[in-house]
């Protein structure tokens, strides 16, 4: 069992990671918080925590900054109907906060505007989880000994790419995953790639 995977990050999108730890190079699925938290890292080395889905046809890899990240994605697993991508959708349209607190709350109303997750399945996520979900400590991310620079958000062209690219790898078809991305940029042109995603998410 992998806990977690520390070294280079050498690629990064929105919705994946690759990170070389001793020159082997781990393609780790991401949440976009996640990918938001890494974009100053490229090149960097980074520590991410692991939760592998590991069935006949697939192995796949999951990262998250912390533990308490971690520990919330594993706890939407639990629920019957949600898988490792409904799971990370979730986590990619809120923060882990805001998960958490919509959980909490009972909100099942604002959880079922999550692509793929419809009424039933999110009342069955609040009440599987309402009295669990506030035990988990999300904790505060930190990666080690890297120093920081600024860096450059990127171009209007290169965001309208990536997040494509990335709604692709969330499973939407290109065609309305670009029609909705063009729909943000053309209304809000200076929305981040994390906006446009995340508001991608709620049209499609």
């Amino acid at each position: 069992m992998i806990d977690y995977i520390r070294g280079s990050l050498t690629e990064l999108n929105p919705a994946l990671a690759v990170i070389d730890a001793a020159g082997v190079g781990y393609a780790v699925n991401i949440a976009l918080p996640t990918y938001s938290f890494l974009q100053p890292y490229e090149n960097k080395e980074v520590k991410l925590f692991i939760t592998e889905i590991i069935r006949e046809d697939t192995h796949d890899l999951y990262g998250f900054p912390t533990k308490g990240e971690r520990a919330l994605f594993d706890l939407l697993l639990t629920v019957s109907g949600i898988g490792a991508n409904t799971a990370r959708m979730i986590m990619s349209a809120f923060s882990a906060g805001e998960t958490r607190q919509i959980i909490a709350t009972g909100n099942a109303r604002q959880l079922s505007q999550v692509k793929g997750l419809g009424p039933k399945t999110a009342q069955r996520v609040i009440v599987d989880l309402k009295d669990k979900v506030l035990k988990i400590d999300l904790g505060q991310a930190n990666m080690p000994d890297t120093e920081v620079t600024g860096f450059d958000e990127p171009a209007s062209n290169p965001i309208r790419q990536e997040a494509v690219s990335a709604l692709t790898m969330l499973g939407f078809a290109v065609s309305p995953s670009s029609k909705a991305v063009d729909k943000i940029l053309q209304d809000t042109p200076s929305a981040t790639i994390e906006q446009v995603i995340r508001l991608a998410l709620k049209m499609l």
